[in-house]
């Protein structure tokens, strides 16, 4: 059961894809027209994409197209955004994953800087424009541009300074993820990097929480240990929604990344989203032999244990992942619409997991 009934987004336009754009898609995916159609005219939105990480190690172009590279699909070269709008993604997560091997003044100034530097890439690109509301993301889409919400993967770079949230130019971030693949001083991971036993939310975790919330920031439990979910959804405010912005589902395939089914019912039940991430090792595949059809499997297993409402897209592209073998790059995204349909779902349905009832939680949310 979920806190309350669900609320539809605003009904407001949205920008259709092109006719050529949707002839694309049907011509090189092979993809019905319905589902390409369908895919066009609704809002796509990814709740996770590390990309940003590559630019900062290697000066990867986020605004240039780029090939798959010499092993497509395998940890990199997955996303940029001429790729993202020819493949109809109208907006998605932008993350900031913060250096585990920073701390103090360093976490700070990383955080700004880098904060400054997604946003200028991102506005100046032509393509893309930073947003923070459904509003906005709509505003965007009317002007033909990507809408590009912001998000710090790392919570632990406000950690020793959490009147920072306070000071960040303009507002940005959309949500925080609180830990990431190692412990910080907010919480243990849920990865076997952790260093000793699970010992959930630190007092500083806890603090970071009730931050996030009063500036209707969402919390998002992503990669965070069993104990710490558990805390955090045991301490955050009851009338805010907490998503898990990537993962898999333990009912697929029991993973330490994954959720299991009481933790899905805790996200449902706060009136939040779980994003399914597209690494096929954590769907359960082979890395050199996953399909998009195991990411439709997690999806299902979402929808029938808490319902439609509370399912997305988390792909986690350009995150050191290795995708299915058709879902290498985002290029290739309107496949999982076609897939969607062709195993029976509504467009309605279809149209709630591509992007809508992100915008949905977030505008509860902001």
């Amino acid at each position: 059961m979920t806190r309350g009934p669900i609320r539809a987004p605003p009904a407001a336009p949205t920008l259709r894809a092109r006719p050529a754009d949707v002839d694309r898609w049907v011509c090189d995916l092979g993809i019905a027209r319905e589902a390409a159609e369908l895919h066009g005219a609704s809002d796509v939105i990814d709740l996770h994409v590390d990309t940003f990480i590559w630019t900062r190690l290697f000066g990867y172009d986020l605004t240039r197209r780029h090939g798959p590279g010499p092993l497509p699909g395998w940890c990199a070269r997955q996303v940029d955004l001429p790729r993202l709008v020819d493949a109809g993604v109208g907006g998605a997560v932008w993350a900031i994953t913060t250096n585990p091997f920073a701390n103090g003044d360093e976490l700070r100034d990383g955080l700004l800087a880098n904060l400054e530097r997604l946003t200028s890439l991102l506005n100046r690109s032509g393509a893309a424009v930073v947003v923070r509301t459904p509003a906005e993301y709509r505003k965007a889409r009317l002007t033909g541009r990507h809408g590009a919400f912001l998000a710090l993967q790392g919570g632990n770079a406000l950690a020793y300074d959490l009147d920072l949230l306070e000071r960040l130019p303009g507002d940005p971030l959309v949500l925080v993820t609180l830990v990431h693949m190692t412990d910080s001083d907010l919480g243990a991971t849920s990865s076997p990097l952790r260093l000793g036993p699970d010992r959930g939310l630190s007092r500083r975790g806890r603090d970071l929480v009730d931050a996030l919330e009063a500036r209707r920031i969402l919390v998002d439990l992503a990669h965070i240990g069993r104990r710490g979910f558990w805390n955090a959804v045991d301490m955050h405010d009851r009338t805010r929604p907490l998503i898990v912005s990537h993962t898999g589902a333990s009912g697929i395939h029991p993973h330490w990344r994954n959720l299991d089914d009481a933790q899905l019912r805790a996200i449902a039940d706060s009136g939040g989203t779980v994003g399914i991430i597209y690494h096929a090792s954590y769907l359960g595949d082979p890395l050199w032999r996953g399909r998009a059809l195991s990411v439709v499997r997690h999806l299902e297993h979402v929808i029938e244990t808490v319902g439609e409402d509370h399912a997305s897209l988390g792909s986690d592209w350009d995150g050191l992942i290795v995708t299915p073998r058709d879902l290498r790059t985002a290029s290739e995204l309107p496949r999982l619409t076609a897939l969607l349909l062709r195993r029976g779902h509504s467009p309605e349905r279809v149209r709630k997991l591509l992007g809508g009832n992100f915008l949905r939680v977030l505008g509860e949310g902001r």
